[in-house]
C-alpha cells in the first residue's frame, strides 16, 4: 500500500485524485475513482444548477460509500453562476471535500470550514500556493505547465514547479499535470509532494463519461498533440489538436482578437465534442500526459496499476540503485 499524510488528512485510500473536469467530472467517474481507493470530484458548474449539483451528489452516493469531493471553480464571467449557492448546495449536501480552483477562493472559506468541508485549492504558481496556504486552506494541488486546461502564465514545468512548492508549503500537497502512472506517482513522491492529481488519464478510462472516439484519440496522441490557446491573451489552455484549436492559435497569432475566435471556442461546441464523438466539433482540453496513454482500462484497474507498479519501483529498482 502506498500512502501518505494526503490519505489521512482527506480520508482516502491512495494520494490519487481526479479533479474537477468540465462536462466529464460525473457522479460515474468519482464513483468509481472513490471505489477504487482515490478521491474524485464533481464538477460543480457542469451541472446547471445548484439544485442540479445535488442531485448529482446524491446520484454519486448511490454509487459509492467512500469519501467523494466537489470542484468549485471561480472564473471571471460577464454573467457569473451563483457561486455561493453551489457552495451551499456543497455544504447542505454532507460532502467532505471541495476543490476550489481559478480565482482565490477567500470569501467561500469561512463558510466551508464552519460547515466541516476540507478545501484542496487548485493553483499553477508557487505564490499562489503559499497565499491559500495562508488563507487556512487544507491542501494544495499545484498545476505544472504539461496539465491540460489553465496552465497559467509563468510556464513552469512540474520537474521544478513541485520541489519549488513543496518548500514553501507545509500542508498535503499534490503534482498535477503529466502525470499517468506508476513513475509519475513515484516521481511526484520523490519531488515532496503528498500524491498526484490526474486529468486526462482519468478521461481514458471505461467509466469516464465521455465519447469512446474521445478515449481513442488519448491513446493515439503524442505528447506533442496539444495546443496552448490564448497566449496572446494572457488566459493560456492547453487543448487538444485539431483543425479548430490550430485556427485559434493562427488567428490570435495574426493579431486576432477574442471576438474573432469566440465561435471557435464556445464551450457547447466542446461538449459536443466529448458526447457525440465528433473530434473537429470544437476545442477539447487534454494534457500532454497523452502521450504515455495506451489503454483504456477500468479506474480500479488503472488505481491499482499505480499502486502496485509504484510499490514495485520503489522496493525494487530504486532499493537496487541504492545498494
Amino acid at each position: 500500500m502506498v500512502r501518505t499524510r494526503f490519505c489521512e488528512v482527506f480520508g482516502v485510500d491512495y494520494p490519487i485524485v481526479q479533479g474537477g473536469m468540465q462536462w466529464v467530472g460525473r457522479a460515474e467517474l468519482v464513483a468509481a475513482v472513490a471505489n477504487a481507493g482515490g478521491l474524485g470530484f464533481i464538477t460543480a458548474l457542469t451541472q446547471p444548477s445548484p439544485e442540479d449539483l445535488v442531485a448529482e451528489i446524491a446520484r454519486c452516493r448511490d454509487m459509492t460509500d467512500k469519501p467523494f469531493g466537489v470542484n468549485l471553480t471561480i472564473l471571471p464571467s460577464i454573467n457569473p453562476p451563483p457561486y455561493a449557492e453551489y457552495r451551499d448546495a456543497i455544504i447542505e449536501s454532507g460532502v467532505p471535500v471541495v476543490e476550489t480552483a481559478g480565482f482565490n477562493p477567500a470569501e467561500h472559506l469561512p463558510a466551508f470550514a464552519e460547515g466541516g468541508v476540507k478545501v484542496l485549492h487548485k493553483c499553477t504558481s508557487v505564490r499562489h500556493a503559499v497565499k491559500a496556504q495562508e488563507l487556512g486552506v487544507d491542501g494544495i494541488s499545484i498545476d505544472g505547465f504539461e496539465c491540460a486546461g489553465h496552465p497559467g502564465e509563468d510556464d513552469v514545468p512540474g520537474l521544478v514547479l513541485v520541489p519549488a512548492a513543496a518548500e514553501r508549503i507545509n500542508i498535503p500537497l499534490i503534482a498535477s499535470g503529466g502525470f499517468g502512472d506508476a513513475r509519475g506517482l513515484v516521481a511526484a513522491l520523490a519531488l515532496g509532494a503528498d500524491g498526484i492529481n490526474m486529468g486526462t488519464r482519468f478521461v481514458a478510462t471505461v467509466e469516464a463519461p465521455v465519447h469512446d472516439n474521445v478515449k481513442r484519440r488519448l491513446v493515439e496522441a503524442t505528447e506533442r498533440d496539444t495546443e496552448l490557446i490564448f497566449r496572446q491573451l494572457r488566459n493560456t489552455a492547453r487543448v487538444a489538436r485539431n483543425t479548430v484549436s490550430t485556427k485559434v492559435v493562427s488567428r490570435l497569432a495574426a493579431g486576432g482578437t477574442f471576438e474573432d475566435v469566440r465561435d471557435l471556442v464556445a464551450g457547447t461546441r466542446g461538449r459536443k465534442v466529448l458526447e457525440v464523438g465528433d473530434l473537429e466539433l470544437g476545442i477539447w482540453t487534454a494534457g500532454q500526459v497523452q502521450g504515455i496513454i495506451h489503454d483504456i482500462p477500468t479506474v480500479a484497474e488503472l488505481i491499482d496499476r499505480i499502486v502496485t507498479g509504484a510499490r514495485e519501483l520503489i522496493n525494487d529498482r530504486l532499493a537496487a540503485a541504492v545498494r
